[in-house]
């Protein structure tokens, strides 16, 4: 009989959930297992802005030092949360089939008529404020998240709308959204349809792009152990694998971290891999991006073949007025 494996976790509803989904597909390769829960820097600080926090891999350090400490023998994480490097003596185990990529607007409980948080012209609703510009109306929209990237994306395609922080856990910051006077937030649909909180009038923002490996979950294990590496290699979806080393490739590329405001998404169609990715200033709101279609059997370097391509046609410039504002940090939920 093998050795029972221990599980790292942290112990919000949806990390539980990725860690318990993880113990069941270990279950059926015969492997048993056990959680372990460990609190991280990004669930005790839920009050200061993730970019402010000026640490790398904000919700993912504590559980690779506790596996680096022997405390456990994985550790699952949500793979857009894990940085591009990984901690010296870790190594990437597997990657779950990936679960939704898309992210969602999540509309206020007590909006009437979510939809008009995109509306131009008259609006008869109260919920939004409305002011008068010139011939055309604007709408004040109240938006919330924590991440820079959506921010970005946000803010270039509705000008007129505020952005707040919104932290905690997928249930803290769903309630913060109930008791608070914003129009909506801004969510990972994964994240929420995993536990069930999908709200039914939940709007997918198809023309945001994600965050790259957003929607999959990466099992993470030490280099020297090999009956833990095999043991999760069972679980590997190779596809998965490729497409989000390819959009961390590009992140590499661009050497941004989890909450730079770079996105990217690969997909497999036909046997070839579509690439798009862009970075959004979160100051100037200019936008650079790059579309790349590859054979599926030439496509494992696209990620960093579509980097050098947007740094040499906008990209550089926008990333290095990020770093002059020093807002090119980790962490996005």
């Amino acid at each position: 009989m093998g050795k029972i494996l221990r599980i790292g976790t942290r112990e919000s509803e949806l990390a539980i959930w990725q860690a318990t989904s993880v113990q069941k597909l270990l279950k059926t390769s015969g492997i048993s297992s056990e959680l372990v829960f460990i609190k991280s820097e990004g669930d005790i600080d839920t009050v200061t802005p993730l970019y402010a926090l000026g640490v790398t891999g904000v919700f993912t350090k504590t559980l690779d030092t506790a596996l680096l400490n022997n405390r456990i023998d994985i550790a699952v994480h949500s793979m857009k949360d894990v940085p591009v490097q990984l901690a010296r003596g870790l190594k990437q185990a597997a990657v779950l089939k990936r679960g939704s990529y898309k992210d969602i607007l999540v509309p206020h409980p007590d909006l009437p008529n979510p939809q008009s948080i995109f509306s131009s012209g008259t609006i008869t609703i109260t919920d939004i404020t409305i002011r008068e510009v010139g011939s055309k109306v604007s709408i004040d929209a109240i938006v919330a998240t924590s991440s820079i990237r959506r921010s970005a994306q946000w803010v270039k395609r509705y000008p007129q709308h505020q952005i707040v922080d919104l932290r905690g856990n997928v249930n803290t910051r769903l309630r913060k959204l109930k008791e608070s006077n914003w129009h909506g937030a801004i969510f990972a649909a994964a994240g929420l349809e995993r536990i069930n909180l999908r709200p039914k009038n939940a709007i997918e923002l198809d023309w945001m792009l994600p965050a790259p490996a957003q929607g999959a979950i990466m099992i993470v294990c030490r280099d020297s152990d090999q009956y833990v590496f095999e043991s999760c290699q069972n679980l590997n979806h190779e596809e998965t694998e490729l497409c989000t080393k390819i959009e961390r490739d590009f992140l590499s590329g661009l050497m941004g971290g989890c909450s730079t405001p770079i996105s990217a998404l690969a997909e497999v169609k036909d046997s070839e891999v579509h690439f798009k990715g862009n970075i959004v200033s979160p100051i100037s709101y200019h936008m650079s991006e790059t579309i790349v279609t590859r054979p599926l059997s030439d496509a494992r370097d696209l990620g960093l073949f579509a980097a050098k391509r947007i740094m040499s046609e906008g990209g550089e410039a926008i990333l290095e007025n990020i770093r002059k504002k020093g807002l090119a940090t980790n962490g996005e939920v």
